[in-house]
This record gives C-alpha cells, structure tokens and sequence, in this order.
C-alpha cells in the first residue's frame, strides 16, 4: 500500500508548483479544486515522511545498541511509535467517501405512533441544532410542517460548516452516520396512565448537491403549486405559494411551503431535489460495488433501527456499533460527538480490513 505513496508524493509537489503560479488563480474554480486536493494530500505525505524517518531513526538506534546497551529502551520506544504512525498512513491512504467535505440536508419526518412520534421529531431535531451550534456549524430551516402539539410531522434543515474546514471534517462525514430509524421509548405528554411507548421517527442526510453535479432537464418535472395550510401567517395560507415538485424518471417528490412566495419555494424544493437524486446516484453506485465497498458503507444503511432512546433509563443505544452511554439528557442537548465518534470508528475499522 505504502509505494503509492511515491506517486502522491510527485501529484503534491505538482500541485505545489501550479498553486504558486498566480495564473492559475484566475480561475477560482480550478483553483478550489487543485487547493482541496493539496490539502487532502498534505496529511499523507506528512505522516509517510515522519514514517519513513522513524524506520531510519531505529536502524540508527540498532546501530548504537551495539555499543550501548542503553540504545535499546529507545529501539523499543521508536519501535512502537512507527507501529502508530504505520496504523495512521494505513488509515489516511484508504480511499475517502468524496461526499465528506460536503455540507447536507438533513430531514426529520414522525413515524408510527402519532403525535408522540411527532414530539420526538422535535426532539431530535433540536439536538441537531443544539449539535451544529456547538461544533460551530450553521442551519437554516428550509421547510417544516407542524403538528398540533408542537411537533414536527416533518422538516428539512440544511447545516453548512462556517469557512473552509479540515478536508473530510465536513458536516457529511460526521452527520452521515444520522441516516435511518430512530426509536423513543419513554412515558409520552399524551399518556395519562403512565405507561412507556415505543414510537419511532426517520432520519434522512443528504450530501448537499451543487447545481453542476445533478442534471435536471425541465422536462423531467412536474410542478404543481397549492395553497399552504398550517401555521406561517395570513400570506403563507391565502395564497398559492406551496409548491410540490415530482421528478419524473425517479418518481422523487418533494414539497415546499415555508416560504411566503412560489418562487422561493420552488428553489428550496429543487435544493431538496437535487441533494436527493446525488445520493440516489451514489446509492446506485455502492450497489454496483463490490463485496468489500458494500461493507464500508454498512454503517450508513437507512433501513435499519440504527438508535434507541431510553428515557426511563437516560439509556442511549447505538444498534449498528454496539454504543451504549446514560447520558441521554446530554445527548439530547447537543452531545452527540461520542456516539457519532463509535459510528466513525467502526466504518474505519471496516475500510481498513477491506484494504487487507
């Protein structure tokens, strides 16, 4: 794995080159590009050429043993520091999810069990703001439906990290892990006997597409506007302004109604659409894979109960990574670095045991 290396080592030193050119700085596109693959390729060779200076401070070191026998604690000292830093060249040279500096479009939508499963919609939807505001990241509500209690019976937030973060430090890389069923068992504000219920809510993160990535020819759209119905004010409910597209090839629909005119929803539906039909694409793309690409992408599987939220016991539970923690209260206020953490762990666990 390692003599690829030597050939990242001539792409850096190119891109090194070109960067310093002004010329190439007049196109600011070509120039974010070469700028996002020098940084992706920065750490590599940094911890390749501390490797290889490792390898040659213990040869050095076996020398002098020779003649000292102190030399050889420090032998076993270097030893073991190569043996970390051969773990993280390992780690850094296996291919990265080319989705992970993207900004997403996360949407939070009440399953089975009514208004309750609606309140914990809620729930967890402000533990993703209260999450995005710790980690410094900014959210914009881009549509919602309320329920009569406060809930949500759906809602779509796009969360941006703020500048240019650490490459593959992006909101998808960590908020990928979010997509799927998330389970509440709890004593619900509707229940007057005091019994647990179990309701659910689904959890649907998408990489957040630019308009060059995803083709959407018009004629592959029907749009039909209406009136908006719930809470938004005298304009939002008198008016036409609610839009719904459906995408023709793919039967995708996506609705709007947040926004007081058409127009505006229009846009934020087809900013839905398109985060929808990339990570369709890219679905695609990981089911015509092979064995070993499937089982790296396991961990991000939407069909399955990822996650249980116990509050008689402040229980969460991770299914997929086998996390378990009492801090749920904590969780929920926007703690969530932990669990995501695991979830991080064990897919880099599995990418390095596809890489043998």
């Amino acid at each position: 794995m390692f003599e690829a290396v030597e050939e990242l080592i001539g792409e850096h030193a190119d891109l090194e080159k070109r960067l310093a050119d002004p010329a190439v700085h007049a196109d600011q596109r070509e120039a974010r590009r070469l700028n996002k693959r020098y940084a992706e390729l920065t750490p590599v060779i940094t911890a390749y050429r501390a490797w290889k200076q490792a390898g040659e401070d213990i040869e050095t070191a076996r020398e002098l043993a020779q003649d000292d026998p102190d030399f050889a604690n420090e032998v076993k000292e270097l030893e073991l520091s190569r043996e970390e830093l051969t773990d993280r060249l390992r780690l850094l040279l296996v291919p990265r999810d080319p989705s992970d500096d993207k900004d997403v479009i996360l949407e939070v939508k009440a399953g089975e069990g009514g208004e309750e499963s609606a309140l914990f919609a809620g729930d967890l939807l402000r533990m993703y703001l209260r999450y995005a505001e710790r980690v410094g990241w900014k959210t914009e509500i881009i549509d919602a439906n309320e329920s009569d209690l406060g809930g949500y019976k759906d809602v779509q937030v796009a969360v941006k990290t703020r500048g240019t973060g650490e490459p593959g430090q992006g909101v998808w890389a960590r908020l990928k892990y979010e997509g799927g069923v998330h389970r509440v068992q709890r004593v619900p504000a509707t229940e007057s006997q005091g019994r647990i219920h179990t309701s659910a809510a689904g959890v649907l993160v998408t990489p957040e597409a630019e308009e060059v990535e995803v083709e959407i020819g018009p004629n592959d759209l029907r749009i039909d506007v209406y009136r908006s119905s719930g809470p938004g004010g005298q304009s939002v409910n008198t008016t036409d302004s609610a839009v719904r597209i459906t995408h023709l090839p793919t039967g995708i629909v996506v609705s709007c109604q947040n926004e007081k005119s058409q127009l505006q929803n229009k846009e934020q539906a087809l900013r839905i659409l398109r985060s929808r039909l990339l990570a369709a694409a890219q679905e695609e793309a990981e089911r015509e894979a092979s064995d070993a690409r499937r089982s790296q992408v396991r961990t991000v599987d939407r069909s399955e109960r990822i996650r249980t939220y116990n509050f008689p016991e402040n229980r969460i539970s991770d299914h997929r990574v086998g996390f378990k923690a009492y801090n749920l209260d904590q969780v929920l206020d926007g703690e969530l670095d932990p669990v995501i953490q695991a979830c991080v762990d064990a897919d880099a666990a599995a990418k390095l045991a596809a890489a043998g």
